[in-house]
């Protein structure tokens, strides 16, 4: 167990770091509220003011567009190599990020790449190709969605309780030096991270559910590329009903001191794990709210329950709007 001294210092370390986060990144400072669009689920319409896009929640201060193939070819305004489904060209797109702007012009929009639906394709990542997307779009930075399909882990002994290191370790910090290469601060770096990434060491060495992925975002408390890392949001959901979010949470502030959000899902949740509703969103956006650099992540602001939306169920929409609400802000 963490010893009281040491949980005071995190929080320490972690005040410290939000003050100069804020001047950084140029994000508000306390807890902040991300949410993932969804392109495929974008409406045709004839003027880029009433696109979907356009009239996201005004409250929220991070949304990720999501997402771009990382192999992704663009040029002038055809979107049809990028990955994203919208269903209208570049220059649309761009005038719907521009009219978002005007109605929340705190908001920081990302461009998100990969995710599972393209994960296969980092072998041919274009960070040159990402970065003129970003730029053409008028965007803040990217969020890398890196999800390999095994990130081949081992666990390792040791006197503080062992740790692990990942085949996948080495591949994260070339995606990250690259990227900075082509966008370097103040543009945006935020990255999704497993539910039990940060398991598998010290107080959490055995924490379940045991998985493949238990230890595979470790590499964030030792590797020097984490320190071009703006923002993690712990993918807290999909891990079974085991899975504890707090815990998964907690493992990550004892490696991250950096923003570092909950991320909550649109139910269902098909392992079996947590159901994010109303009342749920509430608890756990009390428990990250007294850490000045957490927040909460809505996976996604298009996404319905099949049975429609509820307290017991809430949409994408409800979900941004509860968690703005519990923390008492104002225009929810």
């Amino acid at each position: 167990m963490m010893r009281p001294r040491w949980r005071h210092l995190l929080l320490l370390a972690a005040c410290l770091w939000s003050a100069e986060a804020s001047a950084a990144d140029g994000l508000p400072a306390g807890p902040l509220i991300m949410g993932y669009y969804e392109s495929w689920a974008e409406l045709p319409v004839a003027t880029a003011s009433v696109t979907e896009l356009a009239n996201l929640p005004a409250s929220l201060d991070i949304v990720a567009l999501g997402f771009a193939r990382p192999d992704l070819k663009f040029a002038g305004t055809d979107l049809r190599d990028t990955g994203l489904q919208v269903p209208f060209d570049g220059a649309e797109l761009a005038e719907a990020v521009a009219a978002l702007r005007v109605r929340a012009p705190h908001m920081k929009i990302l461009l998100a790449v990969g995710g599972s639906g393209y994960a296969t394709t980092w072998g041919q990542y274009a960070p040159d190709g990402v970065a003129r997307l970003v730029a053409a779009l008028g965007l803040d930075g990217v969020d890398l969605d890196y999800e390999p399909a095994a990130p081949q882990c081992a666990r390792h002994n040791g006197d503080a309780g062992g740790t692990v290191a990942c085949a996948t370790d080495a591949i994260w910090a070339d995606l990250i030096r690259r990227t900075r290469l082509v966008l370097p601060r103040p543009a945006l770096l935020a990255l999704p991270a497993w539910s039990v990434g940060a398991y598998g060491t010290g107080e959490f060495q055995n924490e379940p559910p045991q998985s493949p992925f238990t230890g595979s975002m470790l590499w964030l408390g030792r590797l020097p590329e984490a320190k071009d890392v703006d923002l993690v949001s712990v993918m807290a959901y999909e891990a079974g009903p085991s899975f504890d979010p707090l815990r998964s949470i907690a493992a990550y502030r004892t490696i991250w001191p950096g923003r570092l959000l909950l991320g909550a899902l649109v139910p269902p949740d098909h392992t079996g794990g947590i159901v994010y509703s109303v009342d749920t969103l509430k608890r756990y956006t009390a428990a990250v709210s007294s850490d000045p650099l957490g927040g909460m992540m809505v996976y996604a602001l298009q996404s319905e329950p099949p049975g429609g939306a509820s307290l017991a169920t809430p949409d994408g929409t409800l979900s941004a709007r509860t968690i703005c609400e519990q923390l008492h802000r104002t225009g929810c």
